[in-house]
């Protein structure tokens, strides 16, 4: 496994990161425990969760529970600002629902600090300065040491710099966003200003919810019992004839060279110098096998042009 420093921070992250999001959902406890202690094993040590992610703060409940002694060897990175209530008013980037939100999210945890807390989603309601500035005091208390944004347009990540330079704060040090071959609209205005910023950029869904995996070829039957078949949230964003035909390319791209469609999605992320560490899902340890395999793929630099210049019509698409 590689290891990538985080910007400017002090955290050296796995460039493979495990997605926490199916803990407490598709992985019950003892699945989370066989997944996290094989992450670990496989040398990965940053691990991806939300307080909202598996329903009432249990994928973070379930890291906390299994990490145990090993919690020292990992990179906990967790999120804030969705709603994480039914009612809907337990959200936001407000200084009041960040003190209270980490509370809750150490305590799931069982752990005194958190290594990288995201703002998961911008709050236009309150001022960016007011989030800074108890991100900022969190730092200092000890009980976050790095904070970061997610899923901000260019025009908040230029106004986030700016009010921290103003006030005197510490800046966001990373940003997570979409990015796969199939979805590269974070590539026309969030990631050069992340990059004019000095942001380390995490990506997510780096193989589009399946559709990179090889499993959904041309002229071959879709394959069944995977998440884009049949009508759900993901299968909306991802499953339409647009984004098949790009798979189907990448697919003939891949074939005329002799290279797996997996390794080829992780490796085109990775050539990119402002990529820190990928965020992958997994609900089974061969999954966490195959993506820790694919990090270690290259590709030539005509390769990489040629795979831009396949998908280039993937930039037009709409951020997540």
């Amino acid at each position: 496994m590689q290891y990538r420093q985080l910007g400017s921070s002090d955290l050296k992250l796995s460039v493979l990161g495990l997605g926490c999001n199916n803990f407490g959902g598709r992985a019950d406890l003892e699945a989370t425990r066989r997944i996290v202690h094989h992450a670990i094993d496989a040398g990965i040590n940053h691990f991806d969760t939300a307080d909202v992610y598996g329903g009432e703060g249990r994928s973070e409940d379930y890291i906390g529970q299994v990490l145990g002694d090993k919690r020292k060897q990992v990179v906990i990175a967790t999120k804030f600002g969705l709603p994480f209530d039914a009612a809907g008013t337990m959200k936001g980037g407000s200084r009041k629902y960040a003190m209270q939100a980490v509370e809750a999210s150490l305590k799931r945890l069982r752990t005194d600090y958190i290594d990288l807390y995201y703002l998961h989603k911008p709050d236009p309601s309150v001022p960016i300065e007011e989030t800074l500035g108890a991100l900022d005091d969190l730092r200092k208390q000890g009980k976050i040491r790095w904070y970061a944004n997610s899923n901000m347009e260019a025009s908040q990540i230029e106004a986030a710099d700016a009010a921290a330079k103003q006030n005197g704060l510490q800046p966001f040090v990373a940003a997570q966003d979409e990015l796969s071959l199939i979805k590269r609209g974070t590539e026309r205005e969030r990631i050069p200003a992340m990059v004019r910023h000095n942001l380390a950029f995490i990506p997510y869904f780096p193989l589009a919810s399946g559709l990179l995996t090889g499993k959904y070829r041309r002229n071959a039957p879709m394959p069944q019992g995977t998440r884009l078949v049949g009508k759900n949230r993901l299968s909306d964003v991802f499953m339409n004839d647009q984004n098949l035909d790009l798979v189907y390319r990448i697919g003939d791209f891949c074939e005329q060279r002799g290279l797996a469609m997996l390794d080829v999605a992780f490796a085109w992320l990775l050539a990119k110098p402002y990529v820190t560490s990928v965020i992958a899902g997994a609900v089974k340890t061969d999954q966490i096998d195959a993506n820790a395999r694919a990090t270690d793929a290259k590709l030539s630099a005509s390769d990489l042009a040629e795979l831009d210049r396949i998908t280039l019509e993937a930039v037009q698409s709409q951020p997540h």
